[in-house]
């Protein structure tokens, strides 16, 4: 018995490209599922190792992301801003973010956490202004990347959409030689009750579907290798012969 297989020129062509950039985006997925699970990985490391406690260390530029920190400092809140387009649990709102002065004299910044539309004007939640000076709990965050899709800080009307240290320092004019900018710190949730602005849990919050997405891909290469040989055995162009 012999296989016979007459391929049609086109038809095969195209779904070979097809079939290669199907595997691609599969295989793509799977380095993206290794690069977030080391990614979750270090943040579960770093975030709940020994906190660093000096401020002078914040001005090295050696700190792995989401290291914990645990400094005293006072909040300057007549400079906070807004971060526009942020949820929590289903709920628009705003990330508040306000620089703090540090016991060294240096202000870094401070993602307080999510307050709703309602809680943005800070005369309505004076309880979340503390005047007095704290010991801040928190991870060390690097400055953030504009998506693609993403518009431009525009605070001269009070639209901001990423933490950059640098450009927020620069609007609010507070003067370089004073400013932590190469970092930039998400404040943690202390205890269970639920308090304005709700900063983040301290645990990894990171979607990780990319085996699910790369398993789809997968099997659509699979697919269309099936519709393409169904295809050449319907009409007769593969097939078994007996030998005569």
């Amino acid at each position: 018995m012999n296989i016979y297989f007459k391929p049609m020129l086109w038809p095969s062509i195209l779904s070979f490209i097809i079939f290669i950039i199907l595997l691609s985006f599969g295989t793509w997925q799977i380095k993206r599922l290794f690069w977030k699970e080391a990614l979750i990985e270090r943040y579960l490391t770093q975030s709940q190792s020994n906190p660093i406690t000096d401020a002078s260390e914040l001005l090295e530029k050696q700190i792995n992301e989401f290291k914990s920190v645990q400094l005293p400092g006072k909040f300057l809140h007549e400079y906070e801003i807004y971060i526009t387009g942020k949820t929590y649990e289903g709920n628009a709102g705003f990330h508040v973010v306000t620089p703090f002065r540090l016991s060294n004299q240096k202000t870094i910044l401070i993602n307080r956490g999510w307050v709703s539309e309602g809680y943005r004007d800070p005369d309505k939640r004076k309880f979340s202004l503390y005047n007095n000076q704290i010991n801040l709990k928190g991870i060390v965050r690097y400055p953030q990347k504009k998506g693609y899709f993403v518009p431009e800080n525009d605070g001269e009307n009070g639209f901001w959409f990423t933490i950059k240290p640098l450009e927020i320092f620069k609007f609010l004019k507070i003067d370089s030689s004073e400013i932590v900018k190469d970092y930039y710190i998400d404040a943690l949730k202390e205890g269970v009750k639920m308090t304005l602005p709700i900063g983040v849990s301290g645990k990894p919050k990171l979607r990780n579907q990319h085996l699910s997405y790369a398993i789809t891909w997968y099997g659509l290469a699979l697919s269309l290798l099936f519709v393409y040989f169904s295809y050449h055995v319907s009409s007769g162009r593969l097939g078994i012969k007996k030998k005569v």
